[in-house]
């Protein structure tokens, strides 16, 4: 691996014609703002400026360095160009300009979810990654995904062909007998990736602003590259492109102007660490682990459900003293005890001065004073029914 430090337009002139297996570049974008973040340990900031004061000079800073990408690329290379809604339209407009619009492959929509307290208007929740290639004849490798749980075992097990006018139908032999389809390996990927945003406590996090996860680096890699295969990452920043890169068995060229960025790249390369992504590997349903009986309870009220979480089953939406409004419900074989305490240690946690405990059980004696005055105890449907069916019977045999 090697890190340059300096203005990538003079660093490529040395690098010879068609030499680069891919390219992959994560500039500025366009923000007209100044960049800073710490260190978890607060030791070292990072910063870079993205300030250019209008459209022609980024334009012109990008179309210089594009000319020299498409150069040392090779005929079978490929480009990934990271971007956001800022400068996008200016961007395809330049890679169509160098690289010729019928090269264009795909435009990646980085999609992933992230907290924001954001402006009016809808939250930004993805980024784009324009993939262009030199010639017809580049570099990709296929790889393929689950099946959507809607799909059809016909249509997995049935190979599929046109009829006259042209529409799918299920193809069949001489005979009429339906033919079966080769192995399948799954849906080919598409051009949306949902891979999670680095969280704060990731350990492959190092401070650096606009720091991308290596899963995202590592897929773009696997598609288009090939083992031993020379990946340029010209603004290389944190030097995600090339700790992947080194993970996958491939070579890679890292540049930046800032001398911390190439200090930081050349620190990860000796020690790579990769924050596996939980979400990817159980999938995001294995998140959905509240109480589908719990749930049942809360039919009709205006509340969020809650998971991985011992002691709550909900939130209101509806806020009380500007506090959360937690809701438990009492589960099978639960003493009401045992669900005043777990609600109990959970609304001192999130400071709720209100919360609904739903008793789902025939009463029990619980001292009051073990009871909190935040927390109001109410008896669920079937349970008043079965009381009122209760009273209903001891009042006819009194009767």
């Amino acid at each position: 691996m090697k890190v340059l430090q300096g203005d990538c337009l003079k660093l490529l002139e040395p690098i010879p014609d068609e030499s680069v297996d891919a390219i992959y570049l994560d500039p500025p974008f366009f923000t007209e703002k100044t960049h800073k973040l710490k260190t978890r340990d607060g030791s070292k900031e990072f910063s870079f400026d993205d300030l250019w004061g209008c459209h022609q000079n980024y334009a012109k800073f990008l179309y210089e360095r594009l000319v020299q990408f498409h150069r040392v690329l090779k005929s079978s290379g490929n480009i990934f160009f990271h971007c956001d809604a800022t400068a996008n339209y200016l961007i395809r407009s330049l890679l169509n300009e160098v690289f010729g619009p019928d090269q264009f492959r795909s435009e990646i929509i980085w999609y992933y979810k992230r907290w924001s307290n954001s402006k009016k208007g809808l939250l930004p929740a993805h980024q784009t990654i324009y993939f262009y290639s030199k010639t017809d004849s580049f570099t990709f490798n296929t790889f393929y995904t689950s099946y959507s749980e809607s799909t059809n075992v016909d249509q997995i097990l049935q190979r599929r062909s046109r009829d006259a006018q042209g529409k799918t139908v299920y193809a069949r032999d001489e005979q009429g007998e339906v033919i079966l389809n080769d192995s399948k390996k799954g849906v080919p990927l598409s051009d949306v990736w949902e891979i999670p945003y680095l969280n704060p406590k990731a350990k492959e996090r190092v401070g650096y602003p606009t720091q991308k996860p290596i899963l995202l680096l590592e897929r773009i890699i696997e598609i288009a590259t090939n083992p031993g295969d020379l990946i340029l990452d010209p603004f290389c920043g944190s030097g995600t492109t090339l700790v992947a890169a080194q993970l996958l068995g491939r070579q890679g060229i890292g540049m930046d102007i800032s001398a911390d960025a190439v200090d930081l790249t050349q620190q990860r390369l000796i020690n790579p660490i990769r924050t596996d992504s939980n979400l990817l590997k159980k999938g995001r349903k294995s998140y959905l682990t509240s109480d589908p009986d719990a749930l049942a309870f809360l039919q009709g009220l205006d509340a969020i459900p809650v998971h991985r979480n011992k002691g709550i089953d909900a939130i209101l939406k509806q806020q009380f003293k500007d506090k959360p409004v937690l809701v438990r419900v009492q589960k099978s074989g639960e003493s009401l005890l045992d669900a005043v305490l777990l609600l109990s240690k959970a609304a001192q946690t999130k400071g709720s001065q209100c919360s609904i405990l739903i008793r789902t059980q025939l009463k029990e004696a619980v001292p009051k004073e073990v009871i909190p005055s935040s927390i109001q105890i109410i008896d669920a449907p079937a349970l008043k029914v079965a009381q009122i069916l209760h009273d209903f019977a001891n009042t006819s045999i009194l009767g």
